[in-house]
């Protein structure tokens, strides 16, 4: 995960790209082109643009001085050719050149504005992210732990996937789930979801309840009615590491199920899926929990579908398993951060084209006892 968010005092300034440079590249070049006829030609009308192009990427004061520069060189250029200075079309460049100043000078403030907004909201949108999907701590309990979010939708930060890890009484519990839909109303369930996880995780022993509780919440909190989605939904993995044995438990609400790596390679595990969250009102009561062995040399991969189902130019969809076997298979022990770089980065090789889904990896491994670090 990334650091804290910067304020907008402290953000690295924006690189200068050409079309910075175009308002210095108009008026070099009609200075030139001036010198090159020597007042035989006018020249001086194309400094008439230059104020708008000024306005596109400075500020207020940048954009007035432009302006008033541009009348300067068009008074100095009327004035090299005798009898031209006070001429009427002359004269109308001028005036046109302090009109399209002033309303250059109006645009830039607006745009000033406009992007100082954007900075305000942005920060606010990595604090609700920052709220929502904590960093994941590299050790927590027994376990070590990476993950990564990516929102789909151009611009955003916060979207419809989710997960947590927390250390609780009954060892350290996970989730990770998928909002079926966007925009405000999946991140209203995924707030939903959480806040009931980061509670009921602590109080609920049973992995099944607590999974009935987080339904629960999405039935309470999620938006519902005219203005909410009738059909909302949320797929999730519930997980449970004992705080004695090397094993895990997993409840499965019609999620992608989760994938083993290690020095073997990588397998998928078998879970007893159900319905998803939002749904829960027809699953049965019976527990559904499954339960795996775990070595500490393995790595526990979950992931949401915005990454197994990430398509090439041939229309295949990422198949997960098989590159993580390719790369992991043979070698030694990985470690979480290492498996999460590899699929963040072999998935966004492997799509063809921006995607509009989210993605989220979380990978989860046992520390070895006598490496536990306190």
């Amino acid at each position: 995960m990334t650091g804290p968010p910067l304020r907008p005092e402290l953000r690295p300034p924006t690189p200068r790209g050409w079309v910075w440079w175009l308002p210095l590249i108009a008026v070099v070049a009609d200075v030139a082109a001036e010198l090159i006829v020597r007042g035989r030609e006018p020249v001086s009308f194309m400094l008439i643009a230059v104020p708008p192009l000024a306005a596109a990427t400075r500020g207020p004061r940048g954009t007035a001085l432009s302006a008033v520069v541009c009348l300067g060189l068009e008074l100095w250029m009327a004035a090299r050719r005798p009898g031209h200075f006070d001429e009427a079309h002359h004269v109308a460049a001028y005036i046109a050149t302090l009109l399209i100043g002033i309303a250059s000078v109006a645009l830039a403030r607006q745009r000033e504005r406009t992007r100082q907004h954007l900075i305000r909201a942005n920060s606010v949108a990595e604090a609700v992210q920052r709220t929502l999907l904590r960093p994941v701590p590299r050790t927590l309990g027994r376990l070590r732990a990476a993950g990564f979010y990516e929102a789909g939708e151009g611009g955003t930060l916060v979207g419809g996937d989710l997960y947590d890890v927390c250390e609780t009484p009954f060892g350290v519990r996970a989730i990770i789930g998928d909002v079926r839909g966007k925009g405000l109303d999946a991140v209203q369930t995924v707030a939903a979801v959480l806040g009931s996880f980061r509670v009921s995780a602590h109080e609920w022993r049973s992995l099944s309840s607590l999974a009935d509780r987080l339904e629960l919440s999405i039935a309470r909190n999620s938006p519902a009615g005219d203005n909410g989605d009738p059909e909302l939904f949320v797929t999730a993995l519930v997980l449970e590491f004992p705080p004695d044995g090397n094993e895990v438990r997993i409840v499965d609400r019609g999620h992608p199920p989760p994938l083993v790596v290690g020095p073997q390679g990588a397998r998928r595990l078998m879970t007893a899926p159900g319905l998803p969250l939002g749904l829960g009102g027809l699953n049965s009561d019976e527990d559904d929990t499954t339960v795996h062995r775990l070595d500490p040399s393995e790595v526990l991969v979950l992931h949401t579908d915005g990454v197994s189902e990430a398509r090439d130019a041939d229309g295949v969809f990422y198949p997960v398993l098989d590159r993580l076997r390719e790369r992991f298979a043979g070698q030694c022990a990985p470690d979480p951060e290492t498996v999460v770089s590899f699929v963040r980065t072999d998935a966004e090789r492997w799509s063809a084209a921006s995607d509009d889904d989210d993605r989220a990896v979380l990978a989860l491994s046992l520390l070895r006892i006598n490496t536990r670090e306190g």
